[in-house]
């Protein structure tokens, strides 16, 4: 006998019996807490929102914590927005207005986590306490800050012993990268903090100085003819042929100018976003080797050969401000960039360093003589004044260098480190770190100086942790806001205000506005009532023979000179000037009659003025009703 097939509806039958099966068994054993999920149940609040709570069998201890406890608001997940975000509620299209409230309430979440954040940076930490008044600061060695302070900040006590000194080293503006030249063309860039080699390059010629870019991706190089750029990689990008013989190389981030001075004594802009060169200064003074810049403005500051520093902006053909600090070559200049670039500092080979007030040049705020000759200077960002000189690095801390004191004696030492390897050739803070790098000729040393450094930072201005996409975000952000050269001046506000009213205010038309200083002669001699018609009327046959003159020559004719000299004396005799001068006195010109009479009551309050600073006259006091009196 065959075997007879199952019907079909059997099949189906065992199907969702094993189904039901399975279902059960499914929630049996979550009911008996064999598999519990991780994730968070939503749940419906009364009003219908739905909330975000975790499960109270998950944890029972975190559970009974919440009730009484809350997180802070940077550590929630999702805090409510602010109540002063706009709305929207003038676009009509609904998937815009969500999108821009959503950004309009991150940015003002954002902001009010970093006021609360601020709230909590009210100490000046991280500088050396002694414990009473005999101890000193300075007599704190490397060893022993280094053993104090934790084990990444003890990674910046380095030392690199090169040969090819002395060398000259500059930072990323994040701190992050270093870049390192020596006189003899041994040049390398680096992650200082990871230790990975990013270029290194042997030129064999002489090197003088070097600069990063925008950032790590690009670096310049002042070599013996030209100024050089490369890439990361090290391959040359650009010789830059107009700047010869380049001694000192400063970048303006927020421009996008190099700013070069060589042995020739011209201070040049290049614009490295076009390419174009923006300006050529000739400073008249030889050759310089001291040159910085001012953060604040971007103002360049140059030392000069015969003790001279002078302050340059591209836009003016002559130094903005010049005066004589040292009786001999200058040797470096700093700007202090924590007061906003209030103080300046130099250094002379007549072994004197002085600070200047940026505000008023009238005179050095503090002097003292340094060891061994003019050194290196540098400013942290937090006010601390590094002096390289002879075989040491000294550190001095505000608010001593910045006080008025007239004797000629050094500011209290805060941090002092001996560094045998002569000469010192440059001084370099890193940002965002407690590290001060020297340039020497056995390479370059890297010590300690606690509180020397900021150490919040902004990630939209500089970012030390930035990724590749976030530093391709900024670059084209510093772009789009690149400043024009012509908005660089001493006083970065004046950019953008208005002009104050003159004092000095109109002729015959109050309308125009225009100056009484500025008006032609005639015209300033008409007011005065002193104008001779005579001249008027000159002036009226010079234009005729002007254009008399355009329209022979439009005619291909020529005036000869007799027709010329024939009407230019025409209405010049003396009989009839004294005839013209007669007929004058009696004319009455209503227009001069109220500017005359508006000039003598300008200098009548002029003169009242003066009397009241004086004390000859009592200033009438103001009464009730003058209000209803005529101006």
């Amino acid at each position: 006998m065959q075997p007879q097939p199952f019907p079909p509806f059997l099949f189906v039958h065992l199907s969702s019996k094993l189904d039901t099966y399975y279902t059960v068994m499914d929630s049996l054993i979550a009911k008996g807490d064999a598999i519990q999920p991780l994730s968070k149940k939503r749940k419906r609040t009364e009003s219908g929102k739905r909330t975000t709570k975790p499960s109270p069998s998950s944890d029972r201890t975190a559970a009974s914590v919440a009730q009484k406890t809350s997180l802070p608001k940077s550590l929630r997940p999702t805090s409510p927005p602010p109540g002063h975000v706009p709305k929207n509620t003038h676009i009509k299209d609904l998937k815009l207005r969500t999108q821009l409230n959503r950004q309009a309430s991150h940015a003002a979440r954002a902001k009010d986590l970093l006021r609360d954040a601020e709230l909590l940076l009210t100490n000046d930490a991280g500088t050396i306490q002694v414990e009473n008044d005999l101890e000193r600061t300075w007599r704190v060695g490397q060893d022993d800050i280094a053993a104090s302070a934790g084990q990444e900040a003890a990674k910046g006590r380095q030392e690199w012993k090169l040969d090819g000194g002395p060398y000259r080293s500059r930072y990323t503006r994040n701190g992050r990268h270093l870049a390192i030249v020596g006189k003899t063309g041994h040049i390398a860039t680096f992650d200082w903090q990871t230790g990975t080699i990013h270029a290194e390059l042997q030129l064999r010629e002489t090197c003088r100085d070097i600069t990063f870019l925008q950032d790590q991706s690009f670096f310049a190089v002042a070599q013996k003819k030209y100024v050089f750029i490369y890439d990361r990689d090290g391959v040359e990008i650009h010789r830059l042929k107009a700047h010869i013989e380049p001694t000192r190389l400063e970048f303006l981030p927020y421009h996008w100018l190099l700013a070069t001075v060589g042995n020739a004594g011209y201070l040049k802009y290049q614009d490295t976003s076009t390419g174009d060169l923006v300006a050529e200064h000739r400073t008249k003074l030889g050759a310089c080797r001291a040159m910085t810049q001012n953060r604040h403005n971007a103002v360049i500051h140059l030392g000069h050969q015969n003790g001279v520093v002078s302050l340059w902006t591209p836009n003016l053909p002559h130094p903005a401000v010049q005066l004589l600090a040292h009786l001999g070559p200058v040797v470096s200049l700093t700007v202090d960039p924590s007061t906003g670039g209030r103080y300046m500092a130099s250094s002379g080979a007549d072994g004197t360093v002085k600070i200047w007030d940026c505000r008023n040049w009238k005179g050095a705020i503090r002097e003292w003589t340094s060891r061994s000759g003019g050194g290196e200077l540098e400013w942290s960002a937090k006010g601390a004044l590094a002096v390289a000189a002879g075989g040491s690095v000294n550190v001095y801390t505000k608010p001593s260098i910045q006080t008025l004191f007239a004797p000629k004696v050094p500011p209290p030492l805060y941090l002092t480190h001996p560094i045998p390897h002569r000469p010192l050739t440059s001084v370099r803070f890193c940002p965002f770190q407690d590290i001060l790098t020297v340039g020497h000729n056995a390479g370059l040393s890297s010590i300690l100086v606690p509180g020397s450094g900021e150490p919040n930072f902004d990630s939209a201005e500089a970012d030390p942790f930035e990724n590749k996409r976030t530093r391709r975000e900024r670059e084209v952000k510093g772009l789009l806001d690149k400043i024009q050269p012509d908005m660089i001046a001493l006083d970065p506000d004046f950019i953008g205000s208005l002009a104050p009213p003159s004092k000095l205010t109109t002729a015959v038309n109050d309308n125009h506005g225009i100056p009484f200083a500025r008006l032609p002669r005639l015209e300033r001699l008409r007011i005065q009532g002193k104008a001779d018609e005579t001249e008027i009327d000159a002036a009226a046959e010079g234009i005729e023979d002007a254009d008399e003159q355009e329209e022979a020559n439009a005619n291909g004719q020529k005036v000869s000179n007799q027709q010329r000299e024939k009407k230019k004396m025409r209405g010049r005799g003396k009989s009839l000037k004294r005839y013209l001068r007669k007929q004058r006195k009696n004319v009455i010109d209503p227009t001069a009659v109220a500017i005359r009479a508006k000039l003598e009551k300008q200098r009548e309050e002029r003169r009242t003025a003066k009397a009241i600073e004086k004390g000859e006259i009592i200033p009438k006091k103001p009464s009730a009703l003058d209000r209803f009196r005529r101006p």
